[in-house]
């Protein structure tokens, strides 16, 4: 991670901040991929809530969206494929005083990740997790992801998928300990907004499955869905997102979910009629790990070096 300048400060005062403020170098994503929208929903985010970009860390793993933290002006690290959310539970261990979030795909998490991304949701570290799913390998040039479609044809499996895909919503929701699960999509900005703050402000880890556009290598893939607004299923509560008064012209498919409801988050999740939007989990009470992490953070160097003596002298012989 970089030193930061402090541009945004007058007198040792922070000023009021803008999107400019959060801007990082020229995103190189091919136009009309749906990583722009996430980018600007993070920056709105961070400009409403008048964080400063030295308060704030993205952690990203391999893949076109992992490409996240060279684009936005914050604290970033660009980690190794599947490893973003072991690099970000160290980030939280020793830094609990940053606003954290985590930039994954559906390869990079759903794959080569995924036994981080089960035992993250079980230890519950506060951090916002964003899986961008395009349902395919975009960076490597188009080969099978874990949510490429049965039937869907790529560079590994020209003639189709031969297997159907997993549902990361579904396998998120059946991980102990599980805290926060939502999902949005790129072409909903509003929604795509409210599920990020919700997220942000969840204490533990909001994991988001984000339906994301590749226009290069799935042009056309989420059409039916954009192009028949009944296939999308708004959930909406008090303790998710509360209904809006335009809802049921964008949304006409509407269903009131409970979040705290474990066992209905988990039937709206299999769902396959529809893709639900919103908030399907939400527990602000679940176990965290970063609690204890954070124990002896305070401590001075004499003070860790005395308890550091007094634990190697139980070994002399």
């Amino acid at each position: 991670m970089t030193k930061l300048p402090k541009a945004w400060y007058m007198d040792g005062r922070l000023r009021h901040l803008a999107l400019a403020d959060y801007e990082g170098t020229t995103p190189r994503w091919c136009p009309g991929c749906g990583d722009h929208a996430a980018l600007a929903t993070v920056q709105r985010l961070l400009r409403d809530e008048q964080i400063p970009p030295d308060q704030a860390v993205v952690v990203s793993g391999i893949g076109c969206s992992s490409r996240f933290p060279h684009y936005i002006h914050t604290y970033g690290f660009h980690g190794l494929h599947g490893r973003p959310l072991p690099i970000a539970e160290g980030v939280r261990a020793r830094r609990p005083d940053l606003h954290l979030f985590v930039v994954t795909g559906d390869g990079d998490c759903c794959a080569i990740g995924t036994a981080h991304w089960i035992h993250s949701i079980r230890y519950n570290m506060k951090m916002t997790v964003m899986l961008f799913d395009n349902n395919i390998y975009g960076l490597t040039k188009m080969q099978t992801s874990p949510t490429t479609p049965k039937g869907g044809r790529s560079n590994t499996h020209p003639e189709g998928a031969p297997l159907s895909p997993l549902n990361p919503l579904s396998i998120t929701l059946s991980i102990a300990n599980v805290s926060f699960v939502a999902q949005t999509a790129d072409w909903v900005p509003a929604h795509f907004a409210s599920i990020v703050k919700r997220a942000h402000a969840h204490p533990g880890l909001a994991f988001i499955r984000v339906l994301q556009r590749c226009p290069h290598y799935m042009d056309h893939h989420w059409e039916p869905i954009q192009s028949d607004p009944r296939r999308q299923l708004l959930l909406f509560h008090p303790e998710g997102v509360p209904a809006q008064a335009n809802d049921q012209r964008a949304f006409p498919e509407r269903l009131e979910h409970d979040p705290s409801d474990l066992a209905r988050a988990r039937e709206v999740a299999s769902r396959t009629d529809v893709w639900p939007l919103g908030v399907l989990y939400r527990n602000p009470c679940a176990e965290r790990y970063d609690l204890d992490t954070a124990v002896g953070l305070g401590m001075s160097g004499a003070d860790k070096l005395a308890a550091l003596e007094r634990e190697l002298t139980q070994f002399e012989v």
